[in-house]
């Protein structure tokens, strides 16, 4: 199936949200500040809103997507609210088709379930998530589509009937379903996009993490070519997601990301893990001469400059992936003096992208 190509159409915008905690921030403010930047999102127009399941990370507070979820959909009105994602291997799946039903109870029309393969941790802790051991994980990874199947049918609004002790037993996420949060899978992988075109399912490539231009173009070909038809999707259905730093001016815009990239670079070459540094605190960090290559393939692949600059990038990355919709992951750092329970830089970026 041909990409469909869209470089005369203005790509519709989204956000990803990791709920970033910077050095002069405590969770309670970097929760207030993704709160402020959903308000803002809300406001602009932007289409969809998610946030993402990580553990145990000194400077990322998405902890508990539900949870998150709940608190940023009953502070907007109109944009979508999901998860990008829920790692289903920490959950059960019928907790998970639980959590997402009463959502969509709450909030209809305006759920997304992103659900993705990675634990999104460390050993240790899918240990504690799990009260088990390093074989847990990976028989839970082994099982992942029939676990997705299993959420799909739990939150059914006319629930699943299972089999337990020779008797059938009916089960449903919640009592009395009017509708079902979208389901989207995501990876970083061709897994996913093979599972997700199987089933029929959207399917989001994690291109803001670790794809590479044919990574991402081989993961979402692979998906469009081999689609089948669902009742849920009758068409392929994906997006892009993107770091995105916008300013005032190329300079500042490049100023402003460095806190972030400092992070990844971190997390990249197994350094220890801090909270996000303000951007006064990241221009004083000598980078060792053995990474700055990594450090400027990461800048390059992140879109950063002023607004006409930033604007135009993701237009034409829209046209190159064949998407319309980008998924941008606002990854301006904060300067000194800012207030703890905002995200300056996040929101202009939003604010300057959405003119």
């Amino acid at each position: 199936m041909a990409r469909r190509r869209c470089s005369e159409v203005t790509p519709a915008l989204s956000v990803l949200d990791l709920v970033p905690v910077r050095s002069d921030q405590s969770t309670a403010d970097a929760i207030a500040a993704s709160v402020g930047l959903a308000k803002v999102a809300d406001e602009l127009g932007y289409t969809r809103y998610w946030v993402a399941e990580h553990h145990n990370m000194p400077a990322v507070a998405a902890t508990n997507p539900p949870v998150l979820i709940s608190l940023l959909a009953g502070a907007t009105e109109r944009i979508r609210v999901g998860s990008g994602g829920v790692m289903l291997p920490n959950h059960a799946p019928f907790v998970v088709a639980e959590q997402f039903a009463l959502l969509e109870a709450a909030f209809p029309g305006r759920i997304d379930l992103g659900i993705g393969r990675a634990p999104g941790t460390d050993q240790v802790t899918a240990w504690a998530l799990r009260h088990g051991g390093p074989a847990d994980a990976e028989e839970t990874v082994n099982h992942f589509p029939e676990y997705v199947e299993n959420v799909l049918a739990m939150m059914d609004t006319g629930g699943v009937s299972v089999s337990v002790g020779g008797r059938r037993h009916p089960l449903r996420a919640t009592p009395a379903a009017a509708g079902v949060p979208t389901v989207w899978l995501l990876g970083s992988s061709d897994y996913s996009a093979r599972l997700a075109a199987e089933k029929g399912l959207p399917y989001v490539f994690a291109h803001h993490f670790s794809g590479s231009r044919t990574e991402t173009l081989q993961a979402l070909e692979l998906y469009r070519s081999t689609f089948q038809p669902s009742p849920e999707l009758s068409q392929p259905r994906t997006f892009l997601t993107i770091n995105a730093v916008a300013a005032e001016t190329a300079v500042e815009a490049e100023r402003l990301a460095l806190p972030q990239l400092l992070s990844m670079l971190a997390l990249r070459t197994g350094q220890p893990l801090d909270a996000q540094r303000l951007v006064e605190e990241a221009e004083k960090v000598q980078v060792a001469e053995a990474h700055e290559g990594l450090l400027q393939t990461m800048r390059e692949r992140w879109v950063i400059g002023d607004p006409a600059y930033a604007r135009g990038r993701i237009a034409e990355l829209a046209a190159d992936y064949g998407v319309d919709e980008v998924m941008v992951h606002p990854v301006a750092g904060a300067r000194a003096g800012a207030d703890p329970r905002r995200a300056p830089g996040r929101e202009l970026t939003l604010r300057l992208l959405a003119e």
